[in-house]
This record gives structure tokens, C-alpha cells and sequence, in this order.
């Protein structure tokens, strides 16, 4: 489900939810054909009269119920119909829905490059996409991080990332939307690409189209897509974060963007 829970008067209102139907009820402005829509929403996971107004006037003049009790609840006949007011297929706008704390800004920049990387690299399956888009929500914080926050200095000396030299670690940061991280991995993609990212390690996260290519790589590379299209989320996170479940894998978060990413795609 793209929600959690009930979202609307009375209800508990969670954030991240609040946001996904202030999203969903923006995208449907447009069927309201002849008439004077409500107001556009700011999606700040806010609920107010103006979130519970949309609601109602979605209910009764969209969907033609006679009364609305302003109240969207995960699996019901409203959130449905919102989800089937969406454009068709994989679109910009429905990674809103996906990851709601991203920007537009993140958003339109990263779009384009994964059009080009995705079907590059063989991520095309709904189940796929789905658990690839997931993923990449949680590991790069929804768009807003393609270079690892630590310094890198927690990898020096590590051979099993080929941090042979001095300064390896700083220097072969994780970087890219699934962080590409030490000396061997970045020596696998300078290889895999065609391009020299040891003497410029920095371009992968500071190059859209390198930060998700590098995602899609690393996703082919480790063959991942065959328990995306199993349905495995815990092998697909093992696959990435080096552990199926645990604290650090915050398996939770990751099925969250997933049940959105799916109900979206329509699995």
C-alpha cells in the first residue's frame, strides 16, 4: 500500500503518509474538468482543512459519493482511485509518491539519467524496477546524498576493498545512488565503463548520470535482479548493505518505499 495508515480527520496522521495523499491528490487536479479544483497542496506532511478539504471534494466530486467523511484509509476505494488517476507507466511525477521527502530539484535530476541507465543495465521487470527504485530511496536518503557523509577514513587499510595506498579510504568513498566504495570496486567500474575514476574518484557523485549508472552497475554486477523478479527483499538488501535484516539494514524503511514503489507500478 502507499500508505501506512489512515490519513484525514481524526486520525494519527502519519507524516510520510500525509505527504503520499497530498502528493496523490495534487496529481489528480487535472480531472476536474470544467469545474474549479481545489487548491493545490503543499506536501509538507501536514494535515489541515486544506488536505481534508481535498479529500472530500475528491470523494464527492470526482468519485460522485454523496457524503465524504475526509478520512483515506490504506486499501480503500478513495486510495485506489487516486492511484488510478496517475499517468500510465514509469513517469516523473509518481517518484514523488515513491520517495515524498524528495525534492523536485532531486527528482528532475535524477529522472532522466535513470531512463537512460535502468534499461541499459537490464532493470526492466516491474519487480525489478520496483525493488531497484526502493533501494535506491534508502541508500541515497531519497536523492539527497550521492557521496557518503563519513570521511571515508573508517575504510583505510582495508583489503578487502583494495585500500592498499594512503589516503584509500578518504579517497574511494562510497559515492553513487548504491555507494560504489574502495580502490577494487572503483578499478571494477573504471573497467566495466570504459573510464578513469581512480585519478577522479569525485565525478560519480558529483555527475548524475555516473551516480546512477554506477547504482545500475553494481546492481547487474552482483546480479540482483533475479531476487528482485523472486520477490526477495531481504536477499536484494543483503546483496547491498552486506546484511539480510539487523539494526543497520533499516529493513523496515526499505519495505516502505517498495510498498509504495509497487502499488504505484501496479504489482
Amino acid at each position: 500500500m502507499c500508505i501506512q495508515g489512515p490519513v484525514g480527520r481524526g486520525s494519527h496522521n502519519d507524516i510520510i503518509d500525509v505527504m503520499v495523499v497530498q502528493n496523490l491528490l495534487n496529481m489528480n487536479l487535472g480531472r476536474y474538468a470544467g469545474v474549479q479544483p481545489p487548491a493545490q497542496l503543499q506536501p509538507d506532511g501536514r494535515i489541515g482543512l486544506k488536505t481534508i478539504d481535498a479529500i472530500q471534494q475528491f470523494e464527492t466530486r470526482i468519485m460522485g459519493l454523496p457524503e465524504s467523511d475526509g478520512i483515506i484509509v490504506p486499501g480503500d476505494a478513495t486510495l485506489k482511485a487516486l492511484i488510478a488517476g496517475l499517468p500510465p507507466g514509469y513517469v516523473e511525477e509518481k517518484l514523488a509518491i515513491v520517495m515524498p521527502q524528495a525534492t523536485a530539484s532531486r527528482i528532475d535530476l535524477y529522472y532522466q539519467p535513470l531512463l537512460t541507465a535502468m534499461p541499459k543495465y537490464g532493470i526492466t521487470s516491474e519487480l525489478q524496477i520496483a525493488h531497484f527504485l526502493a533501494q535506491l530511496a534508502h541508500e541515497s536518503g531519497s536523492f539527497l546524498y550521492p557521496e557518503e557523509l563519513a570521511s571515508g577514513e573508517a575504510y583505510e587499510g582495508r583489503n578487502d576493498l583494495g585500500n592498499k595506498q594512503p589516503g584509500d579510504g578518504r579517497r574511494f568513498k562510497g559515492r553513487g545512488l548504491i555507494q560504489l566504495t574502495g580502490r577494487a570496486n572503483y578499478t571494477r567500474y573504471s573497467q566495466a565503463s570504459g573510464q578513469d575514476f581512480l585519478a577522479h574518484p569525485e565525478r560519480i557523485a558529483n555527475e548524475p548520470l555516473l551516480a546512477v549508472d554506477v547504482a545500475c552497475w553494481f546492481w547487474a554486477d552482483k546480479r540482483i535482479g533475479a531476487m528482485a523478479d523472486r520477490d526477495d527483499v531481504k536477499a536484494v538488501t543483503k546483496a547491498i548493505n552486506g546484511q539480510a535484516d539487523g539494526p543497520n539494514t533499516h529493513l523496515k524503511a526499505r519495505l516502505e518505499f517498495l510498498f509504495r514503489a509497487k502499488a504505484l507500478i501496479g504489482i
